[in-house]
């Protein structure tokens, strides 16, 4: 168990954590989430003494880190972030067995922890144990960061927005292994995130902070059913499970997207929309503002070598905001016979999507109170 008791991080006249009181149990996946500046990484890296706390205590497993030598700490708990990390010169094998190694493990033992490790994320030893960073997708080498944070077999895992860099299509697939794996490994896992949507799918508790504080910390439907206060309200917006009413667009839109970027390259587009079976995708810009769709037959015959998704004529997609009235999201897929209308902000940002399928769940779950909400 993590306990967090009476903690206090200032850097100078700067407080940034304030009185925290939190506790995170053995084999529980926690997710830190919040406004930027709200505190979540200074969390994170005050349990592996990466930083000292001006006052309190933290406790792990009934000790007070203070008490234990750094090195060691740190060598017995993994920590993955959204750079990764992998040292370029060093390949796949060397780069996941370099705690191990310090640890002085036999080689051999290594060697079967490696191999272990790659078969649990579907990475056949064979092709990747000889292979370069560089000779990785984004998806790919984040994986690596995580088996690297596992292969000494810590009981505590940190991880400080891991997928925040990568495409939503690999993260929603990450994402579900790292839920996977847990539920296998039963490590006790603090995961920073700034993706509400990402919260709610991994978390087994949700610590939602502001200004240093822990303003609600409950399971995820806890915090969607029973929001603490007003800025709870606000920060989980669209997600908050419906109270009877389905007013808005934003009401019946599944804010979970797949796109991909402009600068994706063909080959890597068609593959992804293979994965997820799906015959036309979204493309957007590197703010994931919306350019416009394109289907798979329009890609297959194009594939070149550095050709990206920038070389392509995008269709036209239909857009809708998410103030407007369901009533005409609903007046719009049916008038028109949409199969999708892209849910974006002002500033043509993409927050969602809504079909006739995502309408039928949100009216239903309005009217009988029963089913999945439609996010």
């Amino acid at each position: 168990m993590i306990k967090f008791n009476g903690v206090n991080m200032a850097y100078g006249e700067n407080t940034v954590i304030r009185d925290l009181n939190l506790e995170i149990g053995d084999g529980e996946l926690a997710v830190l989430i919040g406004p930027s500046g709200c505190g979540k990484t200074t969390t994170l890296q005050l349990i592996n003494r990466l930083l000292n706390p001006v006052s309190g205590q933290i406790l792990i497993d009934g000790t007070d880190i203070r008490t234990m030598d750094p090195v060691t700490l740190r060598r017995n708990i993994g920590y993955v972030i959204q750079e990764i990390g992998l040292f370029p010169h060093m390949t796949i094998e060397q780069n996941i067995e370099i705690v191990p190694k310090l640890l002085k493990w036999p080689e051999e033992e290594r060697k079967a922890r490696t191999l272990e490790l790659l078969s649990l994320v579907g990475l056949d030893p064979a092709t990747y144990l000889g292979r370069y960073p560089a000779n990785l997708s984004g998806g790919q080498q984040q994986r690596i960061g995580l088996l690297r944070a596992l292969a000494a077999q810590p009981p505590i895992i940190l991880m400080d927005e891991p997928f925040g860099a990568l495409d939503p299509i690999t993260r929603d697939i990450l994402q579900d292994e790292i839920k996977n794996l847990q539920k296998k490994l039963r490590k006790t896992i603090v995961f920073v995130t700034h993706d509400m949507s990402e919260a709610i799918k991994i978390a087994d508790v949700i610590v939602l902070m502001k200004d240093g504080v822990v303003v609600q910390a409950a399971p995820p439907d806890a915090l969607l059913t029973n929001p603490a206060n007003e800025f709870v309200e606000q920060f989980i917006g669209r997600h908050r499970k419906y109270n009877g009413k389905v007013d808005t667009v934003a009401d019946v839109m599944r804010s979970k997207v797949f796109w991909v970027t402009s600068d994706m390259g063909l080959a890597q587009s068609i593959a992804l929309m293979e994965h997820r079976q799906v015959s036309s995708i979204i493309v957007v810009d590197g703010e994931e503002r919306l350019l416009g769709s394109v289907g798979i037959e329009d890609l297959v015959n194009k594939v070149k070598p550095g050709k990206t998704m920038a070389d392509i004529k995008l269709n036209d997609i239909e857009t809708i905001a998410p103030g407007a009235p369901a009533k005409d999201a609903f007046a719009s897929l049916v008038g028109n016979k949409l199969d999708v209308l892209v849910v974006v902000d002002g500033d043509k940002r993409v927050l969602g999507v809504v079909t006739k399928t995502s309408m039928v769940k949100s009216l239903a779950h309005a009217l009988w109170n029963d089913g999945e909400n439609a996010q």
